[in-house]
């Protein structure tokens, strides 16, 4: 199994609250440890622009697999804090690091 950072680019199609950014960045938190620190990575930039990027730890066997688990988890986490799918549509996902044991 390997470490891999993904980025993920998106945008706030409408105002985004500092309570929701929040909220997000407490669910996401968990994938955001040692190597996306180490990095100096931050979990979630947003910009001037309404854009933002999420920069998650998945363990995954590859790098297709890494790119799919960390979208579905951005998904999932920006419905549970309450900002619907077509308010923040989602880039594609990048490897942007990679930890392994080899």
């Amino acid at each position: 199994m390997t470490t891999f950072v993904i980025t993920i680019p998106g945008t706030f199609t409408t105002g985004v609250t500092s309570a929701a950014c929040a909220a997000l960045e407490e669910k996401l938190s968990s994938q955001h440890t040692g190597l996306s620190e180490s990095e100096g990575l931050d979990l979630l930039t947003i910009n001037e622009n309404n854009t933002f990027s999420v920069r998650l730890e998945v363990d995954a066997a590859d790098r297709h697999e890494a790119q799919t688990d960390a979208a579905e988890l951005l998904a999932a986490a920006l419905r549970e804090v309450g900002i619907p799918e077509g308010e923040a549509p989602l880039g594609p996902p990048a490897v942007t690091g990679i930890d392994s044991d080899f």
